[in-house]
């Protein structure tokens, strides 16, 4: 019997294809635009990992956190709007973050998923989650968080080899891609885990889907 697939899914489509070697080498400036209109969802930015485009690509700028903590520890509920908001601001922050990582060079869509998949179920607050847990994920998340740093500024590096790459070939490096793609993936998990609350499900240590 296969295990079941972890409740938080991501995926992006790899680019089998010529990359636009304009718009990656100037890729951060022809990002600008769009990352203006993600600073204005948030208001803040968070820099946990030092690097503006791994906080947007992890959706921790404008997410609702403390609101729905209190709705499931006092009402064991989850507002379906704010469900709503918390995943159309990650798929949202995923593209921009894809964009800026090279990944894609169509520019990103602020409601079109394009070759970004990523989507989790609504969760039934009284049946399916701990009302108490919430108290307690972030600390519980913390050898992720650990993990996920050093995950990061290798993810970093590999966009950095994979710009040359691009410039040279045209082509996006398979290995490069899948690693940053795992980085990725392993960042939303463990936010849909502990800060946007959609899961009491405990997230893998692993890149792989």
């Amino acid at each position: 019997m296969s295990a079941q697939p972890y409740p938080v899914q991501f995926s992006v489509g790899y680019p089998d294809r010529e990359l636009n070697r304009l718009t990656s080498a100037f890729r951060i400036f022809v990002a600008i635009p769009i990352l203006i209109v993600a600073g204005t969802l948030g208001g803040h930015e968070s820099y946990a990992s030092g690097a503006r485009s791994w906080s947007i690509a992890g959706g921790t700028a404008g997410l609702l956190f403390l609101a729905p903590l209190l709705m499931i520890l006092f009402r064991q509920k989850y507002p379906r709007w704010w469900f709503d908001w918390n995943l159309q601001l990650m798929r949202f922050s995923a593209r921009v973050g894809v964009y800026l990582a090279l990944m894609d060079d169509q520019y990103p869509s602020t409601d079109e998923e394009q070759s970004v998949r990523l989507d989790f179920p609504y969760p039934d607050a009284r049946d399916g989650l701990n009302r108490w847990l919430p108290l307690v994920k972030w600390l519980l998340a913390i050898p992720h968080f650990i993990i996920l740093v050093f995950l990061t500024l290798a993810a970093i590096v590999s966009v950095i080899v994979a710009w040359f790459a691009i410039l040279f070939t045209g082509r996006y490096p398979r290995g490069l891609f899948d690693f940053v793609e795992g980085v990725f993936r392993w960042w939303n998990r463990v936010l849909g885990y502990a800060v946007v609350l959609v899961t009491d499900e405990y997230p893998p240590f692993s890149l792989s889907a």
